[in-house]
This record gives structure tokens, C-alpha cells and sequence, in this order.
């Protein structure tokens, strides 16, 4: 498999990571997972995030091909139209976004200036598809479980998971949010793991454990394999999705779901102006 270089960039805010990924070869880039800055107290939105990343890629004249999502995040904005404006690259992300649009469309009741059918991307990929970054063949893999739409996408031998899994002593992603399911992830893993060992796994977040005072972004598909905490070789299905729906159960909302998916299913943009010339985001109540 042929080795991309790979730059994280690490939001601790959301404790989002971000990449820069490019064939050194022909300097041809892909942007990942980008996050667009918000404070939910005063509804303002910045760039900083973003602008670190693209003065990465001016900086190390890269061109980029892709601005991808691999799924519609609920815990950041994503910038993607942003650093699309500003370096280029065509808008990605998998082809079941239009499932999370009609059903958030509805929750949001997004009326019929919001349209359902994934046209606000350049490219919807489909699982399996093959495409290239500069001449380094990638793979977009189907990985529901979390979410309906979450691809990860293979490039060369680097994976980028978004978040199926997280570090081995953290475990794996949630499953409780509309269209997630437990069996579901379990399921997709199984195919992350039939990767072969050496290759590479980069994560969407990490959170750090009792035991572990860095963030970090970075594992093999052998250690997820051997050591994840959730999901190591020899748990059964029907053992996770025990261990899953009991633990998310538990858990909260993720503090930017709201916001972050109604700009999310647009593709990174935010809602329309009204007649007043302001933007707003949506709080449905007793929804969740």
C-alpha cells in the first residue's frame, strides 16, 4: 500500500482532530473532518481552527482534490465550505446523508428550502467506491452504526475512522442517536478490522482516560483488533451491543449536537438569512 503523509490538526474544545492528507509524490491533498468554531453562549461563529489547517496547506503548497466529512458530526460544525472557498477541493461525504437529512429535515422542520437529497455536496460516496488522492488509490468504506452515513475512508494504508472507534483504551462510538445501532457498529468494525494489521488508524476524537494524561490520534488496525477495550478479538456481537446500549444509556447529549446538525446536513453551511438579515439555529424541546 502506498504511505500518504498525514498532518493532525486538534480542536480541544470538542476534542475534534482534523487532517491534512497528501500524496508526497504529487503534493494532491484531502482535507478531513474540518471544524468551524463556535460559542454556543453568544451563537458566534470563527475561524481559527479552520485557518490553522489551511495555512498548513499553503504553507506546504499542497492542492487539495477533497473536503470531506465522514459523517454528519454532532459535537462540531463543520468548516468544510469554508476551506473549500479558501484552498479548493470538492465537497464529500457518504451517500446516506440523505437519510440523516430527512430525519433531521423533520426534527428541524426545515421546510422546503432544505433539500433532502445530498445535492449540497460536490460528491456522495458510495460504500466500496475507489477514488484517488493525487495518484494514491483510497476506498471509501460504508461503517453505519453510529450514525446511518459514517464512511471511513481508506488512503492508501491510512485509515481515517471518524468515529467508529476511538483509542483502544477508550473504546468505540455510541450508538443512541437517530438511525444509530449497536449490531450495526459491531458489524462495520468487523470490516475495519479485516484491514491488514499494519494499517494505519486515524481518529475523529479522543478524550483521554484515567490512565492517559495526552490526547492522541493515532493507532493500527492490530491494536484495535487486540486491545480495544469494547470490541477486541474475541467479544461477540451480541456481548457489545449489551456493553453499548447499557453504556449509552448513561451518557448525555454531546453539548453542540443541536446546532452542529443543522449546520452539518447543509454541508457545513449555516441556516438561510430571514427577512430581518439574520441567521438562526433551531432548539427543539423535549426532543431528545
Amino acid at each position: 500500500m502506498r504511505h500518504p503523509e498525514v498532518q493532525a490538526f486538534f480542536d480541544e474544545t470538542s476534542h475534534t482532530f482534523s487532517y491534512v492528507v497528501w500524496d508526497p509524490a504529487t503534493s494532491k491533498a484531502a482535507v478531513l473532518d474540518s471544524v468551524l468554531d463556535y460559542d454556543a453562549a453568544s451563537g458566534r461563529t470563527r475561524h481559527t481552527s479552520a485557518d490553522a489547517l489551511i495555512g498548513f496547506v499553503r504553507a506546504q503548497k499542497l492542492g487539495v482534490e477533497w473536503v470531506i466529512d465522514t459523517h454528519v458530526h454532532a459535537d462540531h460544525l463543520s468548516a468544510a465550505p469554508y476551506v473549500q472557498a479558501q484552498v479548493g477541493g470538492r465537497l464529500g461525504i457518504g451517500e446516506h446523508i440523505r437519510d440523516v437529512q430527512d430525519t433531521f429535515g423533520r426534527l428541524f422542520n426545515a421546510g422546503d428550502e432544505f433539500r433532502r437529497d445530498g445535492s449540497q455536496f460536490d460528491h456522495l460516496f458510495k460504500d466500496g467506491e475507489r477514488y484517488m488522492v493525487g495518484d494514491i488509490e483510497a476506498v471509501a468504506m460504508h461503517t453505519p452504526g453510529h450514525t446511518p452515513a459514517c464512511m471511513s475512508h481508506l488512503i492508501g494504508d491510512a485509515a481515517f475512522v471518524g468515529d467508529t472507534l476511538f483509542m483502544p483504551d477508550y473504546g468505540t462510538a455510541r450508538c443512541d442517536f437517530p438511525g444509530g445501532d449497536a449490531r450495526t457498529l459491531y458489524r462495520s468494525i468487523q470490516h475495519i478490522f479485516a484491514l491488514p494489521q499494519e494499517t494505519r488508524v486515524f481518529l475523529c476524537h479522543d478524550y483521554k482516560t484515567g490512565d492517559r494524561h495526552e490526547f492522541l490520534h493515532e493507532t493500527t488496525v492490530g491494536a484495535e483488533h487486540r486491545d480495544n477495550i469494547h470490541v477486541h478479538d474475541g467479544i461477540g456481537e451480541d456481548e457489545f451491543v449489551r456493553m453499548r446500549n447499557a453504556r449509552d444509556a448513561t451518557l448525555a447529549m454531546p453539548a453542540l449536537i443541536l446546532p452542529a446538525v443543522q449546520v452539518n446536513m447543509r454541508a457545513g453551511q449555516l441556516p438561510p438569512v430571514e427577512d430581518n438579515g439574520v441567521r438562526y439555529l433551531k432548539i427543539p424541546l423535549d426532543a431528545f
